[in-house]
């Protein structure tokens, strides 16, 4: 059986499969933040002609099965079909908003003063054939000639030593020599050595993020994200832990993610007319969770008291160990951990964010599925994570999606009309909305009257654009052919929560260090939102502290920032393992205060509005902006 789908491509599809499988498995992406569980709803696809049956049409809207809508996950083709995938449904490699923001950041890594030195560096050499009078080993020799330049008790492996016989005679023995700090040879290359690229990856619980870098002069070639495919298995790091402790749920586990990045790599380098061969090298960061999952290493004391890693500090490891499609011999670096479940996602955020050189006190803040705080300074690092769960990152939010092309982003309500004004990366057709459009919207509602503190629409209210919903009462930010954009009270709760376990984590963590938010000079943000997050309204929702706004600093994504500096740098990287050693944890889930101040913080903005008196003037005024 074939698929047709409307753009002319054709797909076969095997026996008991389904079509996101199908398209997958023939490199076309849905969004499936579920994992294809038939739980988000997102991979609505239409069939136009054949035969096919479907296990749920959960989500779906009456009016769409008719017009022979369905979910990919959960449809199972009978004959040959034909299917049009909209634009929301497609899965965006190419992020829009990370590419936006690669010219501040290699500015940043130009102005630091760093050297360019990535993990592997070349050494010319000359090497002097063998004769019949001089017939030492090709491995002496080379050795001879490594000592002649001062490289001495280098070590070789079985990968490098079997190529390097017909290597060495292929460039006539004038050859380029690459080498990682250990010391370990690792590449041979012809004299002419061609430009070389490394891989920069941030593996979050929700989203992966991948840069592709040229070595050389340090530019972004290009960027890949995509969902973290492991979402199949659960939506945080417990659940996966749990999966992990199956039979053979840590390889798959593994395969999962792995195979997320060879699916991101593979365009990038097909557009870019780049070899595999030319990639000498990773740098990763994620949370302890992802990291020790990406190595198939058990995470599953990290959930029980204790609360102990196997590992923070990981060795090199090589890319054909790890199941990534470049060179065998490629050197894998993976960015230190902290405890529990600060990973190395919040180190590289203190490298990015330059906190830990300052006298200063800076809060940073990393407002993703796992929710990391850090306070401190020059001197002294304390961290914390709270579980904020994926919501902002658009997982569990009736039409939620990352911050690329297509998502709403900001938003302003008239308080007459409740009519909203939409601000969509890149200025296109909206297709969802990320997560500081959802943060703008909940705002805008609370304070136009639409909503009160608890998230719960207020009725009486005169307006088409809020309605019933098969999920219960919603509120229409978008109609555009037929497509519809929606934000309901399920998915306002799951908000909430997100931004409660912010707030709460970051007042239990400043009280535990004796401080007060006074006390603290600079606020960074972190996070996926795209180019926009408006302070403003972050407080009146109660995510941010109600301090003055010329201390907030929005930083992007700081996990990948951190591993394209580490990429980069071995200075860079010496910083990171600095960080790590001198951060301490504090572990909130084991604290009856932090439930306390969660469940303060459940409200729009809080509980004890005396915490927000900015915001408590703007509600006695009704008027914002």
């Amino acid at each position: 059986m074939h698929i047709r789908i409307a753009s002319g491509k054709i797909l076969d599809i095997r026996k008991d499969e389904n079509l996101l499988q199908a398209f997958k498995r023939q490199g076309v992406y849905l969004v499936a933040s579920c994992g294809g569980k038939g739980i988000c709803g997102k991979c609505r696809i239409r069939i136009s002609k054949g035969e096919f049956h479907t296990a749920s049409r959960g989500k779906l809207h009456s009016h769409e099965i008719e017009s022979g809508v369905v979910l990919a996950c959960q449809t199972f083709p009978e004959s040959d079909i034909s299917v049009d995938i909209p634009k929301e449904s497609q899965l965006v490699v190419g992020d829009v908003c990370e590419i936006s923001r690669t010219n501040d950041l290699l500015e940043t890594f130009r102005s630091s003063g760093k050297t360019l030195s990535p993990l592997v560096k070349w050494v010319p050499l000359e090497i002097t054939p063998p004769t019949i009078d001089d017939n030492v080993s090709d491995l002496e020799r080379l050795n001879k000639s490594l000592k002649a330049i001062g490289l001495q008790d280098m070590s070789f492996s079985h990968g490098f030593l079997s190529t390097m016989a017909a290597e060495l005679r292929d460039a006539r023995w004038n050859v380029h020599l690459g080498y990682i700090d250990g010391p370990e040879v690792v590449f041979l290359a012809p004299s002419a050595h061609k430009a070389a690229y490394g891989l920069a990856v941030d593996i979050g619980t929700t989203t992966i993020v991948m840069y592709l870098v040229n070595l050389a002069d340090s530019s972004l070639v290009d960027v890949g994200s995509t969902y973290n495919s492991q979402i199949r298995y659960g939506d945080d790091v417990i659940t996966r832990m749990m999966y992990a402790a199956e039979t053979g749920g840590l390889n798959e586990l593994q395969d999962t993610v792995v195979t997320d990045m060879n699916n991101l790599l593979t365009p990038m380098i097909e557009r870019h007319a780049i070899e595999r061969g030319d990639i000498e090298s990773v740098v990763i960061s994620g949370n302890t969770t992802m990291t020790h999952l990406f190595w198939g290493l058990n995470p599953g004391y990290i959930r029980e008291e204790p609360y102990t890693p196997t590992l923070n500090f990981f060795p090199l490891w090589k890319a054909n160990a790890a199941g990534l499609h470049v060179g065998k011999q490629v050197p894998i670096y993976t960015v230190p951990c902290v405890a529990s479940y600060v990973g190395g996602d919040v180190v590289a955020g203190v490298l990015a964010s330059h906190m830990h050189k300052k006298s200063g006190i800076t809060l940073f803040m990393d407002i993703g599925t796992n929710g990391e705080i850090v306070i401190g300074n020059n001197e002294w690092l304390v961290t914390a994570a709270c579980s904020a769960g994926p919501c902002f990152e658009g997982s569990g939010i009736r039409h939620g999606m990352r911050a690329t092309e297509g998502a709403v982003e900001s938003i302003t309500i008239d308080p007459r009309t409740f009519a909203p004004s939409l601000g969509i990366i890149g200025n296109s057709t909206p297709i969802g909305i990320c997560g500081s459009g959802m943060i703008d919207a909940i705002t805008e509602m609370f304070l136009t009257g639409v909503i009160d503190q608890k998230g719960k629409f207020i009725r009486g209210i005169t307006t088409t654009r809020i309605r019933d919903g098969f999920e219960g009462p919603e509120f229409l930010i978008s109609s555009n052919e037929g497509r519809d954009i929606v934000l309901t009270e399920v998915d306002m709760e799951n908000i909430l929560r997100a931004k409660a376990a912010m707030y709460a984590g970051v007042s239990l963590l400043v009280k535990k260090v004796g401080l007060t938010l006074n006390d603290i000079d600079r606020i960074c943000i972190a996070g996926g939102f795209g180019n926009y997050l408006n302070i403003e309204k972050a407080i009146v929702l109660g995510m941010l502290p109600d301090v003055p706004r010329e201390k907030f600093r929005f930083l992007g994504n700081t996990a990948i920032a951190g591993a394209y500096f580490c990429l980069l740098s071995q200075e860079m990287r010496e910083e990171a393992e600095e960080i790590a050693g001198k951060m301490t944890n504090v572990e909130l889930s084991v604290s009856r205060r932090f439930m306390d101040e969660y469940v303060s913080a459940l409200f729009l903005p809080h509980t004890d509005m005396r915490q927000f008196p900015t915001v408590k003037t703007l509600l006695k005024n009704k008027r914002y902006g």
